[in-house]
């Protein structure tokens, strides 16, 4: 059965976004030519779970090729119908039996991108298998938390905990079964 993932940075104190959905926080660990893992990570993907603003967002700061690059299926979490677009599916349906039935077929493992509200959502649900989190050295105080109140109790498994030079920390957890 294929796995569910998420591959996000967060500051210490939980924020995957300054208010206004400011992500220059990142900036503080970028390196060139390091990629922090997301390349070997998306290799072992073949589709991908986003919200709609996430979406967007990308679309407009890096390019619809980021998502979308002819060897994989991305599927939009929106509350409007639109025409699909070369593999993108704009998804109105229940998210739920969206991924009970990704998961079911074959192919590599499933990427979800958030934002926050998708994998919240998810979280209720308890069906994300892996969690990769990059925590930025820095205290927010303000913005979109990564974890919201109002979901079950999820107990997970340390796989790798890696410390990088610019101060990034990245844990790797599984879902216990």
């Amino acid at each position: 059965m294929r796995k569910i993932s998420i591959f996000i940075a967060m500051s210490l104190d939980g924020y995957i976004a300054k208010p206004n959905d400011d992500l220059s926080f990142l900036n503080l660990v970028e390196k060139e030519g390091e990629d922090y893992g997301y390349a070997e990570f998306t290799d072992s993907i073949d589709t991908i779970i986003v919200g709609r603003k996430t979406y967007e967002y990308v679309l407009k700061n890096i390019g619809s090729s980021h998502y979308d690059n002819g060897n994989r299926d991305v599927y939009v979490i929106t509350g409007t119908e639109r025409p699909n677009v070369g593999r993108t599916v704009f998804y109105t349906g229940d998210l739920t039996k969206l991924i009970e039935r990704l998961k079911s077929e074959n192919g590599k493992n499933i990427y979800c991108d958030g934002g926050a509200e998708v994998i919240n959502e998810l979280l209720k649900q308890d069906l994300i298998d892996e969690f990769v989190i990059s925590v930025i050295p820095i205290l927010l105080g303000n913005g979109t938390r990564l974890f919201k109140d109002g979901r079950p109790e999820q107990t997970l498994k340390l796989i790798t905990a890696k410390a990088f030079e610019t101060g990034l920390t990245q844990l790797h957890y599984s879902k216990e079964k």
